[in-house]
Formats: C-alpha cells, sequence, structure tokens
C-alpha cells in the first residue's frame, strides 16, 4: 500500500464525526492488505509502532519536528514556528510549506512499509546523537512525502494524529472486513483483544483462520491481558440478591491494580491496568514474586498497595502514586512507600490456562500455587449469605485500610472475562449508602480560562464519561472546586500532549470550553448528586428525551487516575445506573404523604 492511500483515509477519518461513516473508511483500508502491512496500518492508525503495552515511544519533541520541518522545506526554523503558531498544527504547516515547495526530481512514492520501517529507526534511535539522528530521518521522510503524507506524518511522530479513530471502532472495521459483520463476529473478535492485547495480533489471525481461528490466540506470559472490571450497587443487601444470595468478598484495596506476569525462568513483568509496563518502580515485587510463585509459567492479579514500615498497616492511595512513573529516587523511594501486592485471581497457573474456569475453582489454584510474606500476600476473602455478615466483613476491610469490599459470584459460568464489565464482580464502599454512589473517573476534554486569583490559567475543567458501545467521550460536568494552586499549575503540563485547537471528533458536548483536549487525563471527582441536562451529552436520551446526564457540586478529589486509560473511565452506563440508585435511595427516604 502506497502511504499516499492511508494519508487519504486519513483525511477522510478527520473529516468526519459519524462512527459508521468511519467504519466504512477503515474497513475500506484494510480489507485488500496482507498479512504483513495489516498489522502496521492498525498500529498507525492508533497512533503506535507497537501494541501499547510494549511502550515503543518516537522520542520526537516540537523542537526536533519543527527544526526537520524547517530542513525539509528549506524554510526558516524561525518561520517554520510562526507559522505554527498561525495554523495551530505542525503537521498543517508542514503541509502549506510542502506544497509551495519545489521538488528537484522524481521521487519514487512512500509505501506504509517504507515509513513503518523509517519511524521505527526514529524509535530506535538512542544515546548520543540520536537527536540529530531522529532529525535526519524525519527529514528523508518529508522529503519523499506529498504534501498531505507530511501533515500525517508530523501529527504521527508528535502523537497528535487526531483521526478520531479508537479500539472499538477498529474492531468494527475489523469485523467489517475480514467476517460476516454480525454481531457474533464482532463479539468473538473483541474477546480475542481482550486476551492479547494485540490488535495487530488479531487481524492477522482473523485474516488468515477466520473467526473460528481467533480461538488460536490463547494467553501468553509477556502479553497483558485487559483486566475484567466490576460493577455497582448501592447497599449490600442488592450486591447478595444480584449474587444469588452468596458471594465471596474481599478487601477492596486502594491501590494500583497490577497483573504480575512470572515467566518460567523466573523473570517478572508486572502490568498496570492500563497494559504500561510498571515493573521497574516496584524492584521489591520483581525480586518477591518468583520465590512467592511455586509453579512456573503463571500470571497473577492483584492490587498494590503502600504498607507503613513500622506498623505494616495498609497507607492511603496517594503513597504509592508517589512511585508511579519514577526513574529517580527509587532507592529512597522504597524504603519511606514500601509495598505489598494482594493477589486476588489466577489466569495462567504453572503454565496452564485458567481463566475460563469458575472464580472459586480459581482461588482454589490461587491458593495453592502463592507462598505468601511479606511483599506477595492473598487478598482476604470470606464467603458471605446474609446481610449481616457481609456487613461485619465490610468493617473488618475498613478498619484494615481497605476502601470496601468487592463481592464475587461463586456460580456456574463465572470465569474471567478480561476486557468486560459485569455483575460477576460488584464493589461496594460505604459511601454508596449515602448521597451519590462513588466517586466518578471523568476524562477531560476541555479547560476554561481563570478568573479572578485564577486569572491567566485555566480555572475549571470539562470532563466526559466514556460510551463503549458509541466510542465517544460524553461530557457530564465543568469542575472547578478542589484544586490547589500547585495542581493548577501542573495541569496544563499534564494535559500538554493532548492538546486540540477544535473539537476532537470523539468528544460530544454541548459545551465550547477555550480549550479543547484530546481524550486523556483522568481525574477522579465526587459531587453531591446527578442531574438531567441539556448542554451535556452522558446518557443522552436515556432519562428524558434531549437531556443527558450532569454531575453537580463537582470536586476534584486530588487523585489523578494515571493508571486509567481514558477508555478505562466511568461509562455512560455506569453514571446512568449511579443516577437510578439515586433516584431510588431518594424516593425510599421520602416519608409517607398523609391524605384522604
Amino acid at each position: 500500500m502506497r502511504f499516499a492511500e492511508l494519508a487519504d483515509g486519513y483525511e477522510r477519518l478527520e473529516a468526519t464525526t459519524k462512527r459508521l461513516e468511519m467504519r466504512k473508511i477503515l474497513s475500506e483500508l484494510v480489507k485488500p492488505l496482507g498479512a504483513e502491512e495489516l498489522p502496521e496500518v492498525l498500529y498507525l492508525s492508533q497512533g503506535l509502532l507497537r501494541p501499547e503495552y510494549e511502550g515503543v515511544e518516537l522520542g520526537v519533541a516540537d523542537s526536533l519536528a519543527r527544526r526537520a520541518v524547517a530542513l525539509a522545506t528549506g524554510e526558516e526554523e524561525r518561520s517554520v514556528a510562526e507559522q505554527t503558531k498561525t495554523s495551530g498544527d505542525l503537521g498543517s504547516t508542514a503541509q502549506e510549506l510542502l506544497t509551495r515547495h519545489r521538488r528537484l526530481g522524481d521521487v519514487e512514492p512512500l509505501t506504509v512499509a517504507e515509513a513503518y520501517a523509517e519511524l521505527g529507526r526514529i524509535a530506535a534511535a538512542k544515546g548520543e546523537g540520536s537527536q540529530d539522528a531522529k532529525v535526519r530521518t524525519l527529514v528523508e521522510l518529508l522529503g519523499r512525502s506529498t504534501p498531505l503524507e507530511a501533515k500525517f506524518l508530523v501529527r504521527f511522530v508528535l502523537g497528535t494524529l487526531r483521526v478520531g479513530v479508537r479500539e472499538m471502532t477498529i474492531l468494527d472495521a475489523l469485523a467489517e472486513a475480514f467476517a460476516d459483520g454480525s454481531k457474533e463476529a464482532r463479539a468473538r473478535i473483541e474477546e480475542a483483544f481482550n486476551l492479547s492485547s494485540d490488535l495487530g495480533l488479531v487481524a492477522v489471525e482473523l485474516l488468515k483462520h477466520g473467526v473460528d481461528g481467533l480461538g488460536r490466540i490463547g494467553l501468553e506470559v509477556g502479553r497483558p491481558v485487559r483486566p475484567m472490571l466490576a460493577e455497582r450497587e448501592p447497599t449490600l443487601a442488592r450486591v447478595l440478591e444480584r449474587m444469588g444470595g452468596e458471594a465471596a468478598v474481599e478487601y477492596k484495596y486502594d491501590g494500583l491494580r497490577v497483573q504480575a506476569h512470572v515467566a518460567r525462568d523466573g523473570t517478572v513483568r508486572l502490568f498496570s491496568r492500563r497494559l504500561e509496563e510498571i515493573g521497574a518502580q516496584f524492584p521489591e515485587l520483581l525480586a518477591e514474586l518468583p520465590r512467592a510463585i511455586r509453579s512456573r509459567p503463571t500470571i497473577v492479579e492483584g492490587e498494590c498497595v503502600p504498607i507503613d514500615p513500622d506498623t505494616e498497616e495498609i497507607q492511603p492511595f496517594q503513597e504509592v502514586a508517589r512511585r508511579r512513573g519514577r526513574k529517580h529516587d527509587l532507592e529512597r523511594l522504597r524504603e519511606e512507600v514500601p509495598v505489598a501486592l494482594f493477589l486476588f485471581d489466577i489466569l495462567l497457573a504453572g503454565g496452564t490456562p485458567v481463566h475460563q474456569e469458575d472464580f472459586p475453582a480459581r482461588r482454589r489454584r490461587l491458593e495453592a500455587i502463592v507462598r505468601e510474606g511479606d511483599r506477595v500476600r492473598l487478598a482476604t476473602q470470606r464467603i458471605v449469605r446474609d446481610v449481616d455478615s457481609a456487613t461485619s466483613f465490610l468493617d473488618d476491610a475498613i478498619s484494615a485500610g481497605g476502601e470496601g469490599v468487592v463481592a464475587k459470584s461463586l456460580k456456574a459460568g463465572s470465569s474471567y472475562r478480561a476486557g468486560a464489565r459485569g455483575y460477576w464482580w460488584i464493589k461496594y464502599k460505604r459511601d454508596y449508602t449515602a448521597g451519590l454512589m462513588d466517586t466518578i473517573d471523568g476524562v477531560v476534554v476541555g479547560a476554561f480560562q481563570g478568573r479572578g486569583k485564577r486569572a491567566g490559567r485555566f480555572g475549571a475543567f470539562l470532563l466526559a464519561v466514556y460510551d463503549p458501545k458509541k466510542d465517544r467521550f460524553e461530557s457530564f460536568t465543568k469542575v472547578g472546586s478542589g484544586f490547589d494552586d500547585a495542581q493548577l499549575a501542573e495541569l496544563p503540563r499534564r494535559l500538554e500532549r493532548w492538546q486540540s485547537d477544535e473539537r476532537p471528533p470523539e468528544v460530544e458536548t454541548g459545551i465550547a470550553p477555550d480549550r479543547w483536549f484530546r481524550p486523556g487525563l483522568v481525574l477522579e471527582v465526587r459531587g453531591a448528586e446527578l442531574t438531567l441536562s441539556p448542554v451535556h451529552r452522558a446518557a443522552l436520551g436515556a432519562v428524558r428525551a434531549g437531556a443527558g446526564l450532569a454531575l453537580r457540586f463537582p470536586r476534584f478529589t486530588g487523585r489523578y487516575r494515571d493508571d486509567k486509560g481514558p477508555s478505562e473511565a466511568t461509562t455512560s452506563h455506569e453514571l446512568l445506573e449511579m443516577y437510578r440508585a439515586q433516584v431510588r435511595h431518594a424516593v425510599s427516604e421520602t416519608p409517607p404523604t398523609s391524605g384522604g
């Protein structure tokens, strides 16, 4: 495939916000491809070179890309910078400059394979002289590019592709291109993706062997599984009712969810729920897990929580958050903030896939395979069959430093459902019993300039929840409370990589902020209640025609959900269920009226 064809497809994708049209464009793009080009096109369309969990980064800053555009077009770098201020996008500037730039001699058309290989060279350049090497490679690429190709190449290296395509839309396109487009085929493709976290792998298997061949994709140490997620209920009575009268309840630890992959030779890789590799931040777990796991290779899941070094008590999440993303002072932080990994599930046991077994069988396997110690332990669990027992266990969990409990089904069919959310697992926190259920994880999609003391900086932020069915982010609140001066100063830096001059196509809202952001940063907020809104789009029309859901009196809790990607934020369906639970609670609290 010529890169020009891919660039043309991206241009068409950028021009629409309709998911069906996006699916059709993607399907037409990938259908003619062979097994070699197909993964490359899918990764590029995600803004990646490899599956996200591999963490391959190009390492091209704005200044390097600007220098490359200047060299490729013969313009002064200062002039490129000035034009980019006007256009708001270096990719568009490159397109405009190359349109004016006269080429000397014939240039062989660029293919996707060639562009992919050169981008790989940019990512691989490390150490002394690597910055100049990256610039040279990018200049060579731009020298062979048409103006439209240059636009998307520059955006790709800067991480601002902006074609509005997410994983769910790509899965739709694969179902249409290489299967019959049915819901059943689409579900099986998504299941394979949830087990492998690799769109390229899934697409190639689908191309070569059809939908039935997707069963060949299994668990593999070193390749993370997309985590199973829990639903919510407002009371423990409702939790037990959902579970059929009995459940395994476990402490809900307020920490960092970790998937640990222990290879046969004892090598350990740790992945966050965002599928980022985080082992370097927790060297004590890398050392302890091979001793704690009796049989290998094995994949286990748990919650990494900070432990007081003197009392061994569980500490707040903010403590373990200090170690996230750190590359320096790790030895000091390891002493100051030691951690323990509380294991609660097992997917691969000594080389045997067990994720399809019912939960009680998985728990027995986990207990048999784990040798507990100071740093690796089993999640505390109890089987309960009545509300009093469940309440007593909740009290124990809270007093031990947990934030609540997670109830897990004991029924037949309680297998591990990778990437899915359902009532096989239900989380419950004490604050569900009064007012609004739980906190909400919202994605920043816009910001508003501050006034008064906040003049000259952002003063409030537009947040959205995720609708996986539509593959869209729908606004639900504007939050300005709860931020201190340091956080307000830090947020522009955190948000810089996602800024956009126009509304991202995957964002739906009736509000126009002063600055748009592509979905990326997740913030935890809480509020007084959920209400209906004519301008917000979360669960639009689900309660009343033309109205979405909005959070009243929102407040930032101070917690950045760096462990969550935007598509792992609170969903529109969850928000709707919280609204309905809130309404049921309000009705139950209303005293009966007298009258005749």
